[in-house]
């Protein structure tokens, strides 16, 4: 479990699913995903309980309220030492600064553990993912052309990296 001032974060359970399937059916929300929206709570309760292999996956949740409301997951890629991060946070809570505070925390863990590289690849298009990155002081590192072939056609993906030693929470202003 993590903490920060306002959320908790726990492990996501497939339990999670029925809390989080309205953002998993968000057309919008869900236009950026390698995978379309999800048509059934049974599709998402499927998908929570497969997930696994390397991924770490933490629900959040507000301090108070067990529900979750979005989850951060981390991922160590095969070099060793460095992580990949994911995101998604239930559309009535954006702009409420609770996405930046939950992945922070997670950064702040994942670099804790030894980490020494975070990143994160995001649709050229997804403004707010990349917005979201840039605050946390993550740098475009580079565009992979055609990178993904996802529910809307072939896609570009912008990697966005940072290495430990430039971690800085909260950023200066």
């Amino acid at each position: 479990m993590l903490e920060s001032p306002r959320l908790l974060l726990r492990p996501r359970t497939p339990d999670d699913a029925e809390a989080l399937h309205p953002s998993f059916a968000d057309h919008d929300l869900m236009t950026w995903w390698s995978s379309g929206p999800h048509e059934s709570l049974a599709e998402t309760r499927s998908d929570f309980a497969r997930s696994g292999g390397d991924w770490r996956v933490w629900a959040i949740t507000v301090k108070g309220d067990d529900t979750a409301i979005g989850f951060v997951a981390a991922g160590e890629k095969r070099q060793g030492n460095v992580s990949e991060i994911g995101y998604m946070l239930a559309r009535t809570h954006w702009g409420t600064g609770i996405a930046i505070e939950a992945v922070a925390r997670v950064i702040e863990q994942i670099f804790a553990e030894g980490q020494r590289r975070v990143f994160a690849d995001t649709d050229p298009e997804n403004v707010h993912s990349r917005r979201l990155l840039e605050r946390l002081g993550f740098r475009l590192e580079g565009v992979l052309r055609q990178e993904w072939e996802t529910h809307i056609g072939v896609r570009d993906t912008t990697l966005y990296g940072m290495l430990r030693d430039e971690w800085q929470w909260p950023r200066p202003i």
